[in-house]
């Protein structure tokens, strides 16, 4: 009985390992299915991740308008900034910012104490040229009277009328250098060089100033004729043939909101600029009340003529590729078919396409740069109209 025993119990081992392996390896490929399962879920995951969500517009049709919109900076109609063009300290200003003032008047005054002083000693140096002169004129007289009695050469009464012609001279530097001291006084009073509005003081009490130079001078006060205002435009190269001098155009600015102030088109550069593909003109317009500001942003509408037909889409939907403007559609599948269109007129914000949209079409807005023909991609919600 004990080897029958002793028998079985090997047996009983053998069994157990036999079942404990199979349980590991039932654990073992559980395990590598779930795992399996999951890379399947995250590759899923992934790939509807990579799908890119865009946002579709409706093209607009009657797009033949002929107000061309775009930004404007105004600037005032005459701007100085007035720096100290003496040394020495502030004594005091009588003009504030806001102040409106009148040509010549006076905006701040300067205590020049070493100017001061070179002007005393350029007076004292001119009253002894002066002195110099009036005895080389009387002793040059007297040696030309002693010459006519022969009394003595020609060559001294040379030399005592050669004397007489320098100290002249002499005295003739010594006003000149006066007078160049005295002017540069004049500066101690910064003047308003025309009528306008104080827009900036720089300056307070007892500072140090002086012409200094090159950038890092600060100017003392800043001033600006604001009754009339110059606006700055930069037009697309594909609207240069309809703008030009003479044009009418309206102004809108944050400050008035639904309110517009006429303008006229004075000038245009009458050359592109290589950097931005745009040509500057200038607008004038009166600004009664001061409402313009010198400096803001002006939404400018410019009447011109209008190109038939098209379309109208904003800005944001073109792609520029090297074979040329496009739009981005969908077909049916929800992947991307590209356009190709002809741009008609630039209004800033919007354009008009001419060909190859029609009014009503769906078109990607702001689509990736990244963005080709046949990619599959997912339309968010939302779409705008």
């Amino acid at each position: 009985m004990p080897d029958a025993a002793s028998a079985a119990a090997p047996r009983g081992l053998k069994t157990a390992g036999i079942v404990a392996a199979l349980l590991s390896a039932a654990v073992v490929g559980a395990g590598v299915l779930t795992r399996s399962h999951d890379v399947d879920a995250a590759t899923r995951v992934s790939d509807a991740q990579s799908i890119p969500t865009v946002h579709l517009i409706a093209a607009k049709g009657g797009a033949a308008s002929d107000t061309l919109d775009l930004p404007g900076t105004m600037q005032a109609w005459n701007a100085a900034r007035l720096y100290a063009r003496v040394s020495g300290y502030v004594r005091g200003w009588t003009q504030d910012i806001g102040a409106t003032v009148a040509a010549g008047a006076p905006l701040g005054t300067i205590d020049t104490p070493e100017l001061d002083q070179q002007i005393v000693e350029a007076r004292a140096a001119l009253a002894s040229a002066k002195a110099h002169a009036g005895l080389a004129r009387s002793t040059a007289a007297r040696w030309n009277d002693l010459l006519t009695t022969a009394s003595v050469s020609k060559q001294e009464a040379d030399e005592k009328n050669g004397d007489l012609a320098v100290k002249i001279a002499a005295v003739r530097e010594a006003q000149a250098a006066l007078g160049r001291l005295e002017a540069m006084k004049s500066f101690a009073v910064v003047r308003a060089p025309f009528a306008g509005v104080v827009t900036a003081r720089n300056l307070d009490i007892g500072d140090l100033v002086g012409p200094g130079s090159g950038g890092s001078q600060q100017p003392m006060f800043a001033i600006a004729d604001t009754r009339r205002i110059r606006i700055y435009v930069s037009v697309p190269q594909a609207d240069s043939a309809a703008v030009h001098p003479g044009m009418s155009a309206t102004l809108a600015v944050p400050a008035f909101p639904g309110r517009r102030f006429p303008a006229r088109v004075t000038g245009a550069s009458g050359a592109v600029d290589a950097q931005t593909g745009a040509f500057q003109i200038e607008l004038q317009a009166d600004n009664p009340g001061d409402l313009l500001k010198p400096g803001g942003f002006a939404q400018v509408s410019l009447n011109v003529p209008g190109q038939g037909g098209g379309v109208e889409v904003p800005s944001s939907v073109l792609l520029f590729r090297a074979g040329g403007s496009e739009v981005a559609t969908l077909d049916a599948n929800q992947r991307v078919r590209l356009r190709h269109v002809q741009i008609g007129l630039d209004k800033g914000q919007t354009v008009q396409i001419l060909a190859g949209l029609h009014a009503g079409e769906r078109i990607v807005d702001n689509p990736p740069d990244s963005l080709a023909e046949g990619e599959l991609v997912r339309v968010g919600g939302g779409a705008h109209g």
